[in-house]
């Protein structure tokens, strides 16, 4: 018994130690028992939110006041909230850039960071986490802390982990100091039982840990514009209507939110038409929101409204008519996709050769035969 509090004692003392020098534990030390885990977040965009592993962050940064004045790394809240100068990068007046050399600046959206959330509080600029002041919440029994001489784990005990509201404190809305909400979702996070983590961290085949083996585990690579879209592909339905003269695809989008969100995108539609072995390509659709000041395009910081808004938005059922006749044996090919960077702010932004800015991502390919 007494070696049994010894442990305790030593535990506790090693977690109150570790948290005053290291405040959020590098997500390597999840990687021996968090094995398929920690190999999807590393290939995330949670993994790559800093400017020097995303190319397309880094080309709007490159750009932003606070980077040109050398300031502080605003962004850094929601890119690089394992900062160990987070407070600064926060906080108007101080000197935080974001360093490549910093472990801590370089962690992205980490492991540690969002297992740590316990709430968010709603505000109208932006939402904010509150995380929990110790490394590691304690679930469960000492003898399981024994087994795993990390953690108990933490999203079986937060109720915010269930719901999907452990995402709003970065992904509900954005206001810039104009009264622009740059970038928008649903606050109220739900959608008939469904939420941010059901349909973009869906349950996958695979062990959640090494330790305590499980059939399936929450899909830690972040489905979404970026990556893994394929499994989001399911709450958009394409549809073709035939009448007379011409024809309509719908586009049913069956999600709480705009089919893509940030201002960046560019949605398209792709359709063409198959008739005795001749293909004729139609005009393509395009699918924006574009954000500017004095009638022009602007960056996020600088645009006071919002010019153009053509984007699919939450369960919006979209048509889209063709005037093209089709016969019988006719085929109707239809492919939605999107550009993470509209190809008009290309050469604004020097991404013209790069291959994530400028390569088309096919999200849902539909074929119709008459």
């Amino acid at each position: 018994m007494k070696l049994l509090l010894g442990l305790s004692l030593l535990f506790y003392t090693w977690l109150f130690a570790n948290d005053m020098t290291r405040t959020y534990a590098p997500s390597e030390d999840c990687k021996a028992c968090h094995t398929q885990i920690y190999d999807e977040f590393s290939a995330s965009m949670h993994a790559h939110s800093t400017p020097q592993k995303d190319v397309i962050h880094n080309a709007v940064w490159e750009k932003h006041p606070q980077n040109t004045k050398q300031e502080r790394y605003g962004c850094g809240k929601c890119h690089t909230p394992a900062a160990d100068n987070l407070n600064a990068m926060k906080t108007p007046g101080q000197k935080a850039m974001p360093d490549m050399n910093n472990a801590t600046h370089q962690a992205g959206i980490s492991c540690a960071y969002c297992h740590r959330i316990k709430s968010i509080e709603h505000h109208p600029v932006h939402n904010t986490n509150i995380m929990t002041h110790t490394q590691k919440n304690y679930f469960g029994t000492l003898e399981e802390h024994m087994e795993s001489p990390y953690h108990g784990i933490v999203s079986e005990g937060n109720e915010h982990m269930k719901n999907g509201n452990v995402c709003i404190g970065c992904h509900s809305h954005k206001m810039n100091k104009h009264g622009l909400n740059v970038c928008s979702t649903n606050i109220d996070n739900s959608m008939d039982d469904a939420n941010c983590v059901s349909c973009h961290m869906p349950k996958v085949q695979g062990s959640v840990s090494n330790l305590h083996k499980r059939e399936k585990h929450t899909f830690h690579g972040f489905a979404g514009s970026h990556f893994h879209s394929d499994m989001l592909s399911k709450y958009v339905n394409i549809s073709v209507l035939r009448e007379i003269s011409d024809f309509i695809v719908n586009i049913d989008n069956q999600t709480s939110h705009a089919l893509l969100l940030h201002p960046l995108r560019t949605a398209v539609l792709k359709v063409s038409v198959t008739r005795d072995a001749n293909t004729t390509h139609l005009q393509d659709e395009i699918f924006v929101r574009i954000i500017g000041k004095d009638g022009k395009p602007a960056m996020p910081w600088a645009a006071d409204k919002t010019l153009k808004d053509t984007m699919i938005q939450a369960n919006e059922k979209r048509s889209v008519s063709y005037d093209f006749k089709l016969m019988q044996g006719d085929r109707v090919d239809v492919v939605l996709g999107w550009f993470l960077v509209n190809p008009k702010a290309l050469k604004t932004l020097k991404l013209e050769n790069e291959k994530v800015a400028t390569e088309f991502t096919v999200f849902k390919k539909e074929s119709f035969q008459f």
